[in-house]
């Protein structure tokens, strides 16, 4: 019996290279979260400023109707 474990190596040669392509893979993902997040705030101003339009027309509104 053998005291490595039975495990046998692998050739090492592609690993680098999959590491690498793990790694871009992993920086574009975040790259495209970070894009993602920017533009949901974004969107989230726009409607924001529009909810806020809106509401004061509808104040407008009531207030013309009132008097």
């Amino acid at each position: 019996m053998e005291g490595g474990g039975g495990r046998k190596e692998k050739p090492r040669a592609k690993e680098p290279a999959a590491r690498l392509e793990r790694a871009k893979q992993r920086s574009a993902q975040q790259e495209l979260k970070q894009r993602q997040r920017a533009e949901i705030y974004a969107l989230n101003r726009v409607m924001t400023e529009l909810e806020q339009q809106q509401f004061d027309a509808f104040c407008k509104q009531m207030q013309a109707s009132t008097e």
